[in-house]
């Protein structure tokens, strides 16, 4: 593990990529995720998102930027680094930035938010992007230590509905709420106009996945509109 992040001043209004292929697609394989991150780095991406364990290993030994490293376990619920065990696993991968599960909700191994974080911050070098739902989710998450705050869960909880882009709403709200902890805005930023729009509604940085680096769904895109 390198020396810990100690400002973020090089994510300040920049572009994070997120780097993931789901079990059984063709693009499933650590190495490939490295690679695709690699890319997104050369195109301009100042922070690289990966999941799983490997994927972070690889993605380490790639890029030279702040790798964010989570670790998907399950499908409901809370299965984003759903645990203390999988965030240290993440850290002693190599992850600067481990991106946990950021509600209220029950957490597997019965820690609370602020628990599995302080077990983040004392046992590791690594800094915790807690994943929120809602603006309450955000607030308790800031309380709890969390050292960044994303909106990665908007719509996928029962707090807010599913919007049909960024949640610029909730961006807003949380930004204008100055928790102390830099906003970044993630979920459902599918274009260039979306990220920017983010942005304006006050996130620290943006988090870009689907449209850059899943194949397979922006080709569904183009082949529905062809299709209509």
């Amino acid at each position: 593990m390198t020396l810990k992040l100690t400002n973020f001043d090089a994510l300040a209004g920049q572009l994070v990529v997120s780097a993931q292929a789901y079990p059984g697609e063709p693009m499933r394989d650590p190495r490939t995720m490295a690679q695709v991150a690699a890319s997104a780095v050369t195109g301009g991406a100042a922070a690289i998102r990966v999941q799983g364990i490997a994927d972070i290993q690889f993605t380490r030994a790639a890029v030279e930027v702040p790798v964010i490293g989570l670790w998907k376990d399950g499908h409901d619920g809370v299965f984003i680094t759903p645990t203390l065990r999988h965030a240290l696993a993440c850290a002693s991968a190599g992850a600067h930035i481990v991106a946990i599960d950021g509600t209220r909700r029950p957490r597997p191994d019965g820690l609370s938010l602020e628990e599995t974080i302080a077990g983040v911050h004392s046992n590791s070098n690594s800094l915790v992007m807690a994943d929120c739902g809602s603006f309450e989710d955000a607030v308790a998450a800031a309380e709890a230590g969390a050292d960044l705050i994303g909106t990665t869960l908007a719509g996928y909880t029962d707090d807010r509905p599913k919007t049909d882009g960024p949640d610029l709403e909730l961006i807003a709200q949380i930004a204008a709420a100055n928790l102390g902890a830099p906003l970044i805005a993630e979920g459902r930023i599918h274009s260039p106009a979306q990220a920017r729009a983010a942005m304006d509604a006050g996130a620290f940085a943006v988090v870009v996945g689907t449209a850059i680096t899943h194949p397979s769904s922006i080709t569904g895109w183009f082949k529905a509109a062809l299709d209509a």
